[in-house]
């Protein structure tokens, strides 16, 4: 089992434009976004996977997708889901790849007490992980 000892920032897509999310992820120097969507599309074409990746690649942030293992729509709930060895070995995953780089998970949904991002912060507190949830410009959430 991964640990960590770092800070991880959570963010949620909602309905920002494509100007004021790289604003948000440059303000805290995000080096690498972790899409946690487990359908990683949107009604705003910005948000859609190819379309974020390019977006990111111009800016110099990287993209991994991670929606297949540590989306949300689970069977049983997702509460039930991080109590497998698959969601265990995702969060493992997770913390290799954000091992060097400041890196921030995204889903869709802007608070992240509406949302499966909750879970994963959970785990990765347990871990040792600071877990920032950015909610705005200049407004964060520290459980």
């Amino acid at each position: 089992m991964a640990s960590c000892k770092r800070i991880i920032y959570t963010l949620g897509t909602d309905r920002r434009t494509e100007e004021d999310f790289i604003e948000i992820l440059n303000a805290y120097g995000i080096e690498l976004l972790i899409d946690v969507r487990r359908f990683p599309t949107s009604k705003f074409q910005h948000f859609r996977r190819e379309d974020l990746e390019r977006l990111l690649k111009a800016n110099n942030i990287g993209y991994i997708f991670m929606g297949n293992e540590l989306g949300g729509y689970r069977k049983g709930g997702y509460e039930l889901y991080t109590q497998t060895q698959q969601f265990r070995e995702a969060i493992d995953r997770l913390l290799r790849y954000a091992e060097n780089k400041k890196a921030v998970i995204v889903c869709a949904e802007r608070f992240p007490w509406k949302c499966h991002r909750r879970w994963i912060a959970r785990e990765l507190k347990r871990r040792g992980c600071r877990v920032v949830h950015i909610i705005d410009k200049g407004k964060v959430w520290v459980p």
